[in-house]
């Protein structure tokens, strides 16, 4: 489909992985059973830990609210580096050298792990090596950028400085890691996927945890039954289940969004991401008998922004300064977990609790550290050492180092709090054009309202059901959207993206 300036912000976002794979038909729970893993969410870690876990005998169910590798993973760049923007120098100098080899030589294993899955599983999924580049225009980054360099050096990735790239605008420096990766996410879990049910583990599609109870085992409560387990993985991005571990304090959810185009140009190979913001990451995809150009950025927090729509105008606008624009064939947003401390949390998910895991707050780099999740919560499972549990403890203390963010994530939660419960709406429903929505005020009450392309309207409560936060209206994906935790819920309360597991109200008027 050609898509123009014009029109794509008002066609349904499509993600090019989901679009070119086929839907996946998993069954719904629809009886309680017993295994020796649970594991909430489909995604990557999810399906990464699964196939782990039973090819080591364990019988495991992993459950998806919704279909398997739709969510973020069927939404992400399918980046497969250890090059996580500018973080090495940074992170020796915030937690030394120890940790920071730590998270590189786990990263740069990660890479290899999924290349040989993949060739021992004899998946065709667009594997390729590529340099990663992270790029600036300013000489103010010049310095991060050598710096970059040094300390990557240091910690043994193959790091390098270039003062020019074959991209269609001038640099003023760019530091380069050999060896690195891309793929198709979906053409490489859904194969993995395809190999986990039978010999009583299990795979459930929409099926959405509500509740965990008990402990040794657990009982995972779904909308469809129960799943009682020795183990349970709290696989589902953000946690559904927090378990005192207090995440939603130590994270905040961040969007990015993402065009894929075919140009006239040939791309020249590899990877690039810009070290300055607005950020703009771009790489190639084979497809049909050319190449596609993911062209990523305009990064904002979750639920807060003025119009989502100007973030593809923004994208489109720089396609079209920089290159031959043919068509604009996809256009999708995702989401990432931001951590306090620029460190995902993986492993036991407090130090109290007995037998439950997690793997969350990926920054923007999901695809190395989902497998490096799925390893490390295996062999703490079976009471492997594995060697880094230490950077990566869920129930590390890092005061120091997070303090300020911490209190920045958590103020602005207040303020959104507070100022949405004193927002007044201005629209009323006359205002509403076909396929818009806004917050209204009917009889004294602030309500959800969205106007379909049938004229029907769609009215709920915009209150979050996590902790209570006032939804913000999504222009660009027609969605309700917590400035908060980042929850996200379709515009008739469904559930898109946790933490919340509970749909919000739907009114009628008159009640």
């Amino acid at each position: 489909m050609h898509v123009g300036e014009d029109n794509m912000v008002k066609e349904k976002s499509n993600s090019y992985w989901i679009a070119s794979t086929k839907e996946t038909n998993y069954p719904k729970l629809s009886e309680d059973l017993s295994v020796d893993v649970a594991i909430i969410g489909g995604g990557m870690v999810g399906i990464s830990c699964a196939y782990y876990l039973k090819n080591e005998g364990f019988k495991v169910a992993v459950i998806e609210a919704k279909r398997i590798a739709e969510g973020v993973t069927g939404n992400t760049t399918a980046k497969i580096t250890a090059q996580h923007h500018l973080i090495y120098d940074s992170l020796i100098r915030k937690f030394g050298e120890e940790i920071a080899q730590q998270y590189a030589s786990a990263n740069i294993w990660a890479i290899e792990e999924i290349a040989k899955i993949i060739e021992q599983n004899n998946i065709d999924c667009d594997f390729i090596r590529q340099p990663a580049y992270i790029y600036t225009q300013s000489e103010d980054y010049i310095k991060q950028i050598e710096d970059e360099v040094k300390a990557a050096q240091k910690l043994g990735i193959k790091a390098s400085f270039d003062t020019s790239l074959s991209l269609p605008f001038p640099i003023k420096g760019a530091v380069r890691f050999d060896h690195q990766a891309q793929f198709h996410p979906r053409k490489y879990l859904l194969p993995l996927a395809e190999k986990i049910p039978g010999e009583g583990s299990f795979i459930f599609e929409n099926t959405r945890m509500k509740n965990i109870e008990g402990e040794n085992p657990y009982t995972v409560i779904t909308d469809s039954g129960k799943i009682t387990a020795t183990y349970v993985i709290i696989a589902s991005h953000f946690p559904v289940y927090d378990h005192f571990g207090f995440y939603f304090a130590r994270m905040y959810e961040s969007r990015t969004y993402a065009l894929a185009m075919k140009i006239k140009e040939k791309f020249p190979g590899g990877m690039y991401l810009s070290a300055e913001s607005p950020s703009r990451s771009l790489r190639s995809q084979p497809y049909e008998d050319g190449e596609l150009v993911l062209l990523v950025g305009e990064e904002h927090k979750t639920g807060q922004h003025k119009e989502a729509a100007e973030h593809y105008r923004k994208l489109q606008e720089f396609a079209h300064e920089h290159y031959n624009v043919e068509t604009i064939l996809y256009h999708w947003s995702t989401q990432d977990c931001m951590p306090i401390d620029d460190i995902p949390y993986i492993g036991r998910i407090t130090s109290t609790a007995a037998n439950m895991y997690v793997a969350t707050g990926f920054k923007k780099w999901g695809m190395t550290h989902s497998i490096i999740g799925a390893a490390l919560i295996r062999d703490q499972i079976m009471n492997r050492q594995n060697p880094w549990e230490e950077v990566y403890d869920p129930s590390r203390f890092t005061p120091l180092q997070s303090i300020k963010k911490f209190f920045e994530i958590n103020a602005d939660v207040a303020k959104e709090l507070i100022s949405g419960k004193l927002e007044i709406p201005e629209d009323t429903l006359r205002d509403l054009k076909e396929e818009e929505g806004s917050a209204i005020e009917i009889e004294g009450r602030r309500i959800g309202a969205y106007k379909d392309d049938k004229d029907e309207i769609h009215l709920v409560d915009p209150t979050c059901s996590h902790m209570g936060c006032e939804l913000k209206w999504n222009d660009a994906e027609k969605t309700w959207d917590c400035p908060c935790h980042g929850s996200r819920f379709t515009y008739t309360g469904e559930v898109i993206e946790g933490p919340a597991v509970n749909s919000l109200k739907r009114i009628k008027l008159g009640e």
